[in-house]
């Protein structure tokens, strides 16, 4: 009874799940996109057809098929197919899945293919557990993450793997995706500006753009228009998270921004971190040294500019203090750009480790009572009495000669 049950509302289950899942492609033939990968006589789409699909990871934004990716492997092969969400698996689970795959191979022959979703998710000890199989070939593992799988991912297991990164679809690929699924909803039809709408807010995920599609036609009237569709789409994709790698991301875009004289650029990518949650105190801090890193001496009143803005974060707080760093950002953008300070302490830096802190001469060390009795102090020259101190090298003899700050001729960083 339970068995027919269960049959009933499998058979019931497809007819109502959302249009995602019911045109979730089942061959190579109709998968759409990620041409990088799975292109004509690619190794992917090869190992794919004749069922040698070695140990993987398919990494990449929402949407953009890598759970698909692994279930057209599961239709065409012939090796058993076992399928865990790292979200609700234990290594218990693993553990099962392991013998299984061992009793398989040894009374039929039979290989075990393990797709593991969100593999990031599982901790040390549960990657652990799978080193050993993997290694032996006992199972071949598929993973699929949103996140870089070098940061997530144990590096003894990623270097036996393979690794797929999957894109964002393309706009031409988005529009074929919404063109299937308005056949399939039947009954609707939409034109070109809305089925470009659909597009440009489902920002590169498939799943998106035929959810978008989906609630947009049930509350057309036969035609889907602009309208329906901003009414189906008022959660715009943002694909920043401050937890995930789109932080190192969105962060290095930022500053390479500033650092190009591009405020729009700076701008853009500070309200897409402030959107997804970003610490304020984090983006303060990475302005503040990116005035000494990048602006330097060109413009001083930068790192003033900066720390300013860091101080209104903790006295003004979010949401307002969204202003002064976005003030604060527009200004380093703007602001003439010199590296000359952070060259100057790396070679000095780089001196010091090669000549372990090479000693200051006689003449400028502690010349106080004790150390002139060593004779330290001897033969300085105060500028301040005779200008003839401006023209001493001051460096230890070692090094006398080597020079480290050079002025770039920007802004107020003269070469004078």
């Amino acid at each position: 009874m339970g068995d027919l049950f269960s049959d009933a509302a499998g058979q019931r289950a497809g007819a109502i799940a959302p249009l995602a899942q019911r045109l979730r492609p089942r061959t190579l033939d109709d998968f759409v996109g990620q041409k990088q990968v799975l292109g004509e006589g690619s190794a992917l789409r090869r190992a794919i057809a004749e069922d040698r699909v070695r140990s993987s990871i398919f990494y990449g934004p929402p949407g953009t098929g890598k759970t698909t990716l692994a279930r057209i492997v599961a239709a065409s092969t012939g090796s058993a197919f076992e399928e865990l969400s790292a979200v609700s698996a234990s290594v218990k689970d693993v553990r099962e899945v392991i013998a299984r795959a061992r009793e398989r191979l040894g009374t039929t022959g039979t290989r075990t293919i393990l797709f593991l979703d969100e593999i990031h998710r599982f901790n040390k000890s549960q990657q652990d557990a799978l080193l050993p199989t993997v290694e032996e070939g006992l199972i071949t593992l598929i993973g699929a993450t949103t996140e870089n799988p070098y940061y997530e991912v144990n590096a003894a297991l990623m270097s036996r793997m393979q690794l797929y990164e999957l894109e964002s679809l393309s706009e031409d690929d988005l529009r074929e995706i919404v063109a299937r699924g308005a056949a399939e909803l039947g009954g609707v039809s939409i034109g070109d500006a809305a089925r470009d709408l659909v597009v440009a807010r489902s920002g590169g995920d498939a799943r998106s753009a035929l959810n978008i599609l989906e609630v947009a036609a049930e509350t057309a009237d036969g035609e889907i228009t602009e309208q329906h569709v901003e009414d189906a789409a008022r959660k715009r994709p943002i694909r920043y998270d401050k937890t995930s790698d789109a932080h190192y991301d969105y962060t290095s875009a930022f500053i390479k921004s500033i650092r190009g004289s591009d405020p729009d650029a700076a701008v853009y990518y500070l309200a897409a971190m402030l959107e997804g949650g970003e610490d304020a105190r984090f983006i303060a801090r990475r302005m503040i040294v990116h005035a000494s890193e990048d602006i330097g001496n060109a413009d001083p009143r930068a790192l003033l500019v900066a720390v300013a803005a860091a101080q209104a974060v903790e006295h003004v707080g979010l949401p307002e203090a969204r202003l002064n760093l976005a003030q604060a950002a527009i200004y380093l953008a703007r602001a003439p750009k010199s590296n000359a300070s952070y060259v100057a302490l790396r070679e000095a830096q780089a001196d010091v480790r090669e000549h372990g802190n090479a000693e200051p001469p006689d003449a400028l060390k502690d010349g106080s009572y004790y150390g002139s009795r060593l004779g330290h102090g001897k033969g300085y020259i105060y500028p301040h009495d005779d200008p003839r101190g401006f023209d001493v090298d001051y460096l230890p003899d070692a090094l006398k000669g080597r020079t480290y700050y050079r002025p770039s001729g920007s802004g107020e960083e003269t070469k004078d």
